[in-house]
């Protein structure tokens, strides 16, 4: 198995929210390690200063979660990607394809086009129109 894992699910895993549960428990569950790309990452940082933003976490929580991801990745967790080669072409390819039905967002586009390029099997998110778009494209949504 190769999965990936969307912004959504990788909050949840640092952070507690509604998900947390189940998304510790998935990864409990988990017999390979997450692709994890620059792009996945920055927005997962960034996901979680907005969570700040919002009131919804500290600052020392926040910091908390980045060394758990730290401490993740160097346990090995997550395989490092670079951004794949190719992945706004795949990703247009699917805005052509799909955006207009399921109205996708680009971000989550570029999640599923990344997941895809980089041969996942697997697509681990809580977000239902992710879920939907990535098991369009071929993915497993555990």
């Amino acid at each position: 198995m190769r999965a990936y894992a969307d912004t959504s699910f990788l909050v949840s895993l640092y952070t507690p929210d509604a998900n947390s549960v189940g998304a510790a428990a998935r990864m409990k569950r988990l017999r390979t390690a997450l692709f994890l790309t620059p792009f996945g990452e920055l927005e997962l940082l960034n996901a979680l200063e907005l969570r700040v933003f919002r009131g919804e976490l500290t600052h020392s929580e926040v910091e908390a979660a980045q060394a758990l991801l730290r401490g993740d990745v160097e346990k090995g967790l997550y395989t490092r990607k670079p951004l794949p080669a190719g992945v706004f072409e795949r990703a247009a390819e699917i805005a052509l394809k799909r955006t207009a039905r399921l109205g996708t967002r680009t971000l989550d586009i570029l999640h599923v086009a990344s997941a895809s390029i980089l041969q996942a099997d697997t697509f681990y998110s809580f977000d239902r129109n992710q879920k939907r778009l990535a098991r369009i494209e071929g993915l497993r949504t555990p």
